[in-house]
């Protein structure tokens, strides 16, 4: 299964691939979107034109994106959650099932711990996918993004298969509580 994880941003957008088999993770590309400077309708343009070309290339089976968190300025978050919307617009566009995962959660599945560090989640990252290097912060956290969900989609797919005995549950601070 080829992943496709995308850390939003309205100045730069992470996105990273990776291929799951099994329980084995392989990296396959990884790098940044900017947007530039300018009219935000065009920024915008830029963004989904990009991921298109993203998933036009890699051809990923799926894709997982970080949701918006509010930030203490309403307008940045505002315009993050309109770069959010060119991104996941870009992904249904190319028929592909999106993800949404918090930060929390993308910490959590990559570190362990749901308020780490960037430069923690850069390491672990490095360390999962076997990289010679640090990849980028978004870059590293658009990867997280596609680890979560790699991580994620077995679990979520047992749960669909086991049925209406556990329609009660949901998703509480990274982790399924009934």
């Amino acid at each position: 299964m080829i992943i496709l994880g995308i850390d939003p941003g309205l100045r730069t957008t992470g996105f990273g691939v990776i291929d799951k088999q099994g329980n084995k993770l392989r990296y396959i590309a990884s790098g940044t979107i900017k947007s530039g400077e300018g009219e935000l309708p065009v920024r915008l343009k830029v963004i989904l034109r990009s991921i298109a070309e993203v998933a036009a290339t890699y051809r990923p089976d799926c894709a997982a994106i970080e949701k918006v968190f509010v930030n203490v300025n309403p307008q940045s978050t505002l315009l993050l959650g309109q770069a959010r919307g060119a991104a996941i617009c870009a992904l249904v566009d190319a028929e592909l099932s999106v993800a949404e995962y918090t930060a929390l959660q993308v910490k959590q599945a990559v570190t362990g711990h749901g308020k780490a560090a960037k430069d923690q989640v850069q390491a672990m990252v490095a360390r999962l996918l076997a990289l010679p290097g640090l990849p980028g912060t978004d870059a590293a956290d658009a990867l997280g993004v596609a680890i979560c969900h790699a991580n994620s989609h077995d679990t979520l797919a047992l749960i669909s298969a086991i049925g209406p005995g556990l329609s009660g549950l949901r998703m509480k601070r990274g982790r399924l509580v009934g």
